[in-house]
C-alpha cells in the first residue's frame, strides 16, 4: 500500500513538471517571436522625412545617404576625415547623390551639447554654415573621448572662426532657447525606432548598410543610383 501511494505521487510530481517546462517553453517561443518580429529587417526600407535635415548634395541626387553620427566618436571623425571626402568627389558632386546628417549624441554628456549647438546652428544660419560647423567640430574632436571638451565657450568660439559676432550671439540666444529640440527630437525617434545602436550608421536609400567596409559602402552608393 504505501509503495502505491509512493508511486502515485512520482507520477504526479513528474506531470507537474512536464507542465511547467511546456509553460516555460511557450513563453520563450512568444518572446523571441516578438523581439524577432520587433527587430528591423536588414532590406526593409525605412521612409525617412527628409524635410529640414541638413544636408549636401543636388535636391534631385538619386541617392540619399542618411549618417547617424555622435561629434564625440572617433569612428564618426574617421568617416569624416577619410571617407566624406570620396563621397564628396565622387559621389556628391557628380550628382549621385545626397548625404543627410541626423544626431545620435550618446558617447559623453558634450556629445548631447554638441549635437544640440549645431542643430541651432542649422536651424538660425542655414545650410552651408552648418557643414563648415560640422566639419570644424569633428576636426577638434579630442583625443580623450570621457572629457566635457566641448562645453559652450568652445562650441562659440569654434562657430567665431565661421562667421560675425551677431552671427554667433543670435546662434547663442537660440540655443538658450532650446531652439533645437523639436529637431534634435526627430532624429532621437529615428535612433529608437530603428534601434540604433553605434555611430556611424549609414543608410543608403532607407536601407541600413551592414557591410564590413567603406569600399563595399561607395560601390553600393554607386549600384543604387544606377537604378
Amino acid at each position: 500500500m504505501a509503495k502505491s501511494k509512493k508511486a502515485n505521487k512520482s507520477g504526479s510530481s513528474f506531470f507537474w513538471i512536464v507542465i511547467v517546462v511546456a509553460v516555460v517553453l511557450l513563453a520563450l517561443i512568444v518572446f523571441l517571436s516578438k523581439q524577432s518580429s520587433d527587430e528591423p529587417k536588414q532590406d526593409e526600407t525605412f521612409s525617412f522625412d527628409y524635410s529640414n535635415q541638413p544636408f549636401e548634395g543636388d535636391e534631385n541626387a538619386p541617392v540619399e545617404i542618411v549618417e547617424f553620427g555622435d561629434y564625440k566618436c572617433p569612428a564618426c571623425k574617421d568617416f569624416n576625415d577619410t571617407v566624406y571626402p570620396v563621397i564628396q568627389k565622387d559621389l556628391i558632386e557628380t550628382g549621385k547623390a545626397k548625404l543627410y546628417f541626423m544626431n545620435y549624441p550618446f558617447i559623453y554628456k558634450d556629445s548631447e551639447r554638441s549635437a544640440q549647438f549645431a542643430e541651432t546652428v542649422y536651424q538660425e544660419l542655414g545650410n552651408d554654415v552648418f557643414w563648415k560647423f560640422h566639419h570644424l567640430l569633428y576636426s577638434k574632436q579630442p583625443k580623450e573621448e570621457k572629457t566635457d571638451f566641448f562645453t559652450l565657450k568652445v562650441l562659440k568660439d569654434s562657430l567665431a572662426e565661421l562667421v560675425n559676432e551677431a552671427d554667433v550671439k543670435k546662434v547663442e540666444e537660440a540655443f538658450k532657447n532650446k531652439e533645437y529640440k523639436d529637431a534634435l527630437a526627430k532624429d532621437r525617434s529615428y535612433v529608437s525606432e530603428l534601434k540604433i545602436d553605434s555611430t556611424p550608421s549609414l543608410f543608403i536609400n532607407g536601407k541600413k548598410f551592414t557591410g564590413s567596409s567603406y569600399d563595399e559602402f561607395i560601390q553600393e552608393v554607386k549600384d543604387a543610383a544606377k537604378k
